[in-house]
């Protein structure tokens, strides 16, 4: 069987298995109401409306036990057609109103208006027909639904599956609609499959940025801020601060100067941009007071910082002229969306813009892709870049012409580079192809994170130019880059791949003493530590509560502190200390004791110099 055969197998046996949980719906409830069940990834969902009932996660080991049954019995998947106005009788005589809703629709639309329906609502279509004359059925047991298909011979075939999750879904994605229940299983081939999915599940949930993100004091929500508003505690705030230094460190020694833009701007810019038309709808409207002026709070920096490039005439001799902001850009998601870190409405960006000539391009693209490849190597993820090209569509602004350049040369910089690529086209920005980082965490989830685009588009609509040795006026090209991104997503991201457990340099917190009592030399001793610490720049804090130093210990780990210290006698009389190192930095299994200054030297030399793991 070939990969593609293998893939579509599975895709059947997941459709099917949508069909066996609303059979076993209906067989337990049998005044069910359908909507749609597709197959999605690693598994499927069906939404449901059972009158007079609130399922919740409770029920689900009886729809399970009732699908297993339907298993058992080996019904098989019958497929059979009916003229549409057939099946909307069907759907009123057996009380189906969303069924009977997608015929209606069907029936009025035509196969022009039906391509506007989601995957799911196709699955209503008939194979082949060129007018919706006929709908497709399929039935297993007593239990009958509007299905294009595929699926697999019979319910026999089904493999290992499971339900995980129940929630809320407005009927067709519309919240004037009524709410059902989505219901969410997942299914594979086998029960071994099956095991891996969900250790791994178990897994990504002990990794979640949010649980994480409050059990470590990083960020918080609050109601009265507003949803996708995170505010970074001092220990979140250390974090992002840390990580935006160097993210800042590896363009400044390549000539890139900070800049600063205001978080307000007059509409009229994003006019001239070409922003308006594309994210208009992502924008918040600001009202002045004083002005007529028709403000927003600016979704992107890249306007901005055309502007201080145009203020004033540009010589061949100033380029590149590279600028570097750490900045705020506001849009205004939906709420549905926001999902902690991973997408929010206020987006930190380390932005940098290059305005360069044509034959400087590969030049100041490999410099920015030496910088994200140092980077993430640094943070211990491994990388591979997405060529993201334009489509055949409309959405897109500048001759095709500059834009087949402009592809070539990223694809010429990706190679030089010596970097893993995959081509993908649809993905490019409005104004031009991009050079996007995919990082792999832990878990071998895949994430866009860093990105380099190629502009000519804003030069031009900005009128920017600068001149050239023979006295001529050119126009420059534009190079956009975050090596981050959305600070937040990568947070979010760095927070899960790590698992909580930050290297020195990115550590809130980088040693913890516990003194053993609360007697005056040792707490004495413990403080000239933690005052030599601050010195040398590290985050060292004191513990000289009245725990127990078995407490104390246990609260430092579950804090995910590098290094732990209990200060005593001994070590007050000796001048040594033995860290206690996490166990994920550690190079040895039991620690040696090593002279005070000495240790706090190191782990200073260690945050320096990035390392993930340690030298003692």
């Amino acid at each position: 069987m070939t990969d593609k055969d293998q893939v579509e197998q599975l895709y059947a046996m997941r459709h099917s298995t949508a069909h066996i949980l609303a059979s076993a719906i209906q067989q337990l409830w049998p005044e069910a109401r359908f909507g749609v069940g597709p197959v999605i990834e690693d598994g499927f969902y069906y939404d449901i409306e059972v009158p007079g009932k609130q399922l919740s996660k409770e029920d689900f080991w009886k729809i399970e036990e009732t699908m297993r049954a339907i298993i058992t019995r080996n019904e098989p998947f019958e497929r059979y057609e009916k003229p549409i106005d057939e099946a909307i009788t069907w759907a009123e005589q057996t009380n189906q109103p969303y069924k009977r809703e997608l015929l209606n629709d069907l029936k009025r639309a035509g196969t022009t208006e039906a391509s506007k329906l989601n995957s799911a609502e196709l699955g209503a279509i008939a194979d082949g027909e060129a007018q919706i004359e006929q709908v497709s059925f399929y039935k297993n047991g007593n239990f009958v639904d509007l299905c294009k298909g595929p699926h697999i011979a019979s319910t026999g075939g089904v493999g290992a599956f499971k339900l995980i999750k129940i929630s809320g879904a407005y009927w067709r994605g519309n919240e004037k609609n009524a709410q059902l229940q989505r219901i969410q299983g997942v299914a594979f081939s086998t029960e071994e499959e099956l095991r891996d999915y969900l250790v791994q599940v178990e897994e990504a949930r002990q990794r979640d940025h949010r649980r994480l993100g409050q059990e470590l004091d990083l960020f918080v929500f609050s109601d009265m801020v507003g949803s996708g508003l995170p505010l970074f505690t001092p220990r979140g705030t250390v974090m992002r601060e840390a990580i935006l230094a160097y993210a800042n460190q590896l363009r400044e020694r390549n000539g890139y100067q900070k800049v600063h833009i205001p978080h307000l701007t007059k509409r009229k810019l994003y006019e001239a941009s070409g922003h308006w038309d594309k994210f208009g709808e992502e924008l918040f409207l600001v009202k002045s007071q004083e002005t007529s002026d028709e403000l927003v709070l600016k979704p992107m920096n890249c306007p901005h910082h055309a502007q201080i490039y145009a203020s004033r005439p540009r010589s061949y001799r100033e380029l590149p002229v590279r600028y570097l902001e750490t900045t705020a850009v506001y849009r205004d998601e939906k709420t549905g969306e926001l999902a902690g870190l991973s997408r929010v409405r206020a987006i930190t960006q380390d932005d940098s813009h290059v305005f360069c000539q044509r034959g400087q391009i590969e030049q100041e693209i490999s410099s920015l892709l030496e910088a994200a490849r140092e980077l993430y190597i640094t943070v211990g993820m491994t990388l591979r870049v997405r060529l993201s090209y334009r489509d055949d569509g409309d959405a897109y602004l500048g001759e095709p012409e500059l834009w087949q350049t402009s592809q070539e040369q990223l694809k010429k910089a990706v190679l030089a580079n010596k970097l893993e690529y995959f081509e993908e086209t649809g993905e490019a920005a409005f104004y031009g192809p991009k050079i996007d980082f995919m990082a792999t965490d832990a878990l071998g989830r895949e994430h866009q994170v860093a990105t380099v685009q190629l502009d000519f588009v804003q030069p031009k609509r900005f009128g920017l130019t600068y001149t050239t040795e023979q006295g001529t006026t050119e126009q420059p090209v534009m190079i956009h880059c975050a090596l981050l991104g959305s600070v937040e997503r990568f947070m979010a991201v760095y927070i899960e791949h790590s698992a909580g457990k930050f290297p020195v340099w990115l550590a809130p917190e980088q040693v913890r003493l516990l003194c053993v009592n609360q007697t005056e030399p040792i707490v004495e001793y413990a403080k000239k530590m933690v005052v030599d610490g601050h010195e040398l720049g590290l985050r060292i804090e004191l513990d000289d509560s009245n725990e127990s130093v078995g407490k104390k210990i246990r609260a430092a780990e579950s804090s995910k502190i590098p290094y732990t210290v209990v200060i005593g006698e001994k070590e007050v009389a000796s001048g040594e200390v033995v860290p206690r190192i996490r166990k994920d930095m550690a190079v040895m299994d039991v620690p040696l004791a090593v002279g005070a200054d000495q240790f706090l030297k190191t782990v200073a030399n260690e945050a320096k110099s990035r390392v993930l793991k340690t030298s003692l």
